[in-house]
């Protein structure tokens, strides 16, 4: 093979009619040397030094390099862990540009850059007690028998993937994110136990926009799937020594790399036509990414790509002794995203998913760290800025969790304008009113419009929040009902691990039950919480199964559950098909009704021809301060009113009642002159509901209505005189 100088620009391996251009950044590296492979990445065919160096970018073109090309690095530069560098040319290293990934890593000592002592008759991972001295041990072993090899990609000839079908109306933009309904699943527990699906492609980016599954997710009306990690991610090396696997993902070591479990044929461009076909089903693709840290770990941890490339610049050191990582994240270190070269990976990175596999947005993990500057967290932050002035990334969704680990991390309602933000303060506080806590009335309501506490005095819009009841860290929906404790017997931490306080309640019972009265209880509550969080201001996010009521027996942290316990189970019972037809239900009520996803924050409506979200007490009173701090009272209603959609001066209004005792009790509806009759468009009650039933109509002159304990009910009426 033959290497001239080459460019420093772009980074990565670009390929072009005649070989290969590579290149790579490390500020302090003495030597980078790049490692052809053979088409199985068994035997290491050539080692090229780059010949040439431009501002800390090593390049060479390789002549005849094609995109089945093979390769790796070795990088040469000082082994000084007390000053940060990390330096060794025996660990082969994966490009952080890198567009595919092949072949495994086996877990093996040589992959640490220093000698992996046994501590307490075990190795250590990076995860277990720090051992003073085992890391300043240089280690001499070949780790590229152990490591996967990157592969050369062509990506030239890729037309651009439009976005959602064109019968959705939204061909020339993106759908707005207020009129946006979340789904968060999981690539492989989504699909693994399909029914329908052909062997071949389950657990796979191909089963996921197999026909089946799409008029499923059709058929249930989500506008978005946001998929857990689908970046390549590996497994720690304390997993691997209790024979599990990191499931969830969150461990990401490759930035431009679709997981290699999740493709059928070895081709990365299956994430692309899942992409194509999702949008043909107008459904929307977002992104759970993972910039916040690496799977290297900290200091005991391995060394797969960036400690050996430039371990001083990637990672966010203790500044007196650079030997040691910060660990805002929890996961042993934190990517430097103030060094302008990986704040251009992370962006560069996100380009590629958008430009190149047609995403339509992200949901960052752990954003806090992202924002971090010196002084802490900024929502100014260098990484916000950069974001907010890109062509391409500031039109794409972009959802932050809104904390990390680190001082001052909890950061909820202090991201940048064009940013919404994970709100786990909804979460609690409609679990919590549910439960049956008291004096959650006002807290209730806060949540349900949108957290406009959190959001509106940065003039941002209830879109703002991002509500959810669950998602894939902690109880699913079923789960809530059904168990008083986490039961993560099976994660091997001896129950220790996940979050200690779920607000959740059994019911009388732990776990499942042949008591039919619990039973009925948990499905009532499982309708309440869907309802509320369909119903409410800003942006609902449902967990994937828990339209049909799936459950991980009580586990509460799944991440290492790669089986049947994290796994949907499509088996039809008459509980999940009841559920999935009243989740289907509040779905296309969210869609039809216009006023409950405003644009802008409404409050008390000025009158009953002006939009607003007004409040009244069980006896049909106006809520007071009193009524607000009366602290066991359980039992709300409120009335959300809008304009009829298409019409100039048409206005329409939803009255909810909620009984959260547990007696069933009557409700006397508000006087609102303007509006009858009132339709019952749906309820959580143990009855079906027939809207034939003239019981479920209440006209101007009937006031009361029964409501069973721990259920709700919802309205419909229109403005006196308007046309059905």
């Amino acid at each position: 093979m033959e290497i001239t100088e080459g460019k420093a620009y772009p980074l990565g391996a670009t390929i072009d009619d005649g070989g290969v251009n590579f290149a790579l950044f490390s500020a302090h590296a003495t030597q980078v040397i790049l490692c052809l492979f053979d088409e199985e990445g068994r035997q290491e065919l050539y080692q090229l030094p780059l010949p040439m160096k431009t501002q800390d970018i090593w390049h060479g073109y390789v002549t005849g390099a094609s995109s089945q090309t093979l390769y790796g690095y070795r990088v040469d530069g000082p082994f000084q862990p007390l000053s940060g560098h990390r330096f060794n040319r025996h660990k082969l290293l994966l490009d952080p540009y890198a567009k595919q990934l092949v072949g495994p890593r086996i877990e093996h000592t040589s992959l640490y850059a220093h000698q992996k002592l046994p501590l307490n008759g075990k190795h250590n991972t990076g995860h277990e007690a720090e051992h003073e001295g085992d890391d300043l041990s240089f280690d001499s072993q070949d780790s590229a028998p152990y490591m996967p090899k990157c592969k050369v990609v062509d990506h030239r000839h890729l037309a651009p993937i439009p976005l959602v079908n064109k019968v959705k109306g939204y061909q020339d933009k993106a759908r707005p994110l207020s009129e946006s309904i979340f789904y968060e699943l999981h690539v492989k527990g989504f699909t693994q136990r399909h029914p329908k699906l052909p062997e071949s492609i389950k657990g796979t980016f191909l089963g996921l926009c197999d026909a089946n599954v799409i008029q499923y997710l059709v058929d249930l009306g989500v506008t978005c799937v946001e998929l857990m990690p689908v970046q390549s991610f590996f497994d720690e090396a304390f997993l691997h020594d209790k024979a599990l696997t990191n499931y969830w993902g969150y461990n990401s070591i490759g930035f431009f790399t679709p997981h290699h479990a999740y493709l059928v044929n070895d081709d990365v461009f299956e994430f692309r036509h899942m992409v194509t076909e999702l949008h043909k089903a107008g459904i929307e693709v977002i992104l759970d990414v993972v910039y916040n840290h690496s799977a290297e770990g900290n200091r005991l941890g391995p060394c797969y790509s960036f400690k050996g490339i430039d371990n001083l610049s990637y990672y966010r050191l203790v500044a007196s002794e650079p030997r040691y990582f910060i660990n805002d994240t929890g996961c042993g270190n934190s990517l430097n995203l103030a060094h302008p070269r990986v704040m251009q990976l992370v962006t560069d990175s996100l380009r590629y998913w958008v430009e190149i596999m047609g995403v339509d947005g992200f949901r960052f993990d752990l954003a806090s760290t992202l924002g971090r500057e010196v002084h802490g967290f900024d929502s100014g932050a260098g990484f916000f800025d950069a974001i907010a002035q890109d062509p391409i990334l500031s039109q794409v969704k972009l959802i932050a969790e809104p904390w990390d680990l680190g001082p001052g991390g909890y950061q909820l309602g202090q991201f940048p304008i064009a940013w919404s933000e994970w709100n786990d303060r909804y979460r609690d506080a409609i679990r919590r009113f549910w439960r049956g806590d008291a004096g959650m009335l006002p807290e209730f309501a806060r949540r349900f419009h949108g957290s406009s506490d959190l959001f509106e005095h940065s003039r941002k819009p209830p879109s703002s929040s991002i509500n959810f009841i669950t998602c894939h860290d902690g109880l699913t929906l079923f789960d809530l009902v059904s168990y008083n404790n986490k039961h993560n017997e099976a994660n091997g931490e001896d129950n220790r691990d996940g979050r200690q306080e779920n607000f959740s309640h059994n019911y009388g019972e732990e776990g499942p039950t042949d008591d039919q009265a619990i039973n009925q209880v948990r499905a009532r509550q499982c309708r309440n919480l869907l309802t509320t969080l369909l119903l409410s201001q800003g942006v609902p996010l449902l967990l994937a199964g828990d339209e049909v009521g799936r459950t991980q027996m009580g586990n509460n942290n799944s991440y290492c559950q790669d089986n049947r316990l994290s796994w949907r189970d499509w088996t039809n019972t008459p509980y999940s098909d009841a559920m999935f037809i009243f989740t289907q239900k509040l779905i296309q009520i969210r869609k039809r009704f216009p006023l409950l996803c405003h644009y802008e924050y409404v409050h008390n409506s000025i009158n009953e021809m002006t939009p607003g979200l007004d409040w009244y007490c069980r006896q049909g009173l106006a809520m007071t301060k009193q009524l607000w701090g009366e602290t066991q009272t359980r039992t709300l209603s409120l009335v959300i009113s809008g304009k009829l959609e298409g019409e100039e001066n048409g206005q329409q209004a939803l009255l909810l009642l909620l009984n959260n005792e547990q007696q069933s009790l009557e409700f006397t509806l508000p006087t609102l002159i303007h509006f009858h009759p009132w339709d019952c468009l749906l309820h959580s009650q143990d009855h079906e509901l027939d809207v034939n039933d003239a019981s479920h109509k209440v006209n101007e002159c009937q006031r009361q209505y029964q409501l069973q304990d721990r259920s709700l009910m919802l309205f419909h009426a229109k403005v006196i005189g308007d046309k059905e």
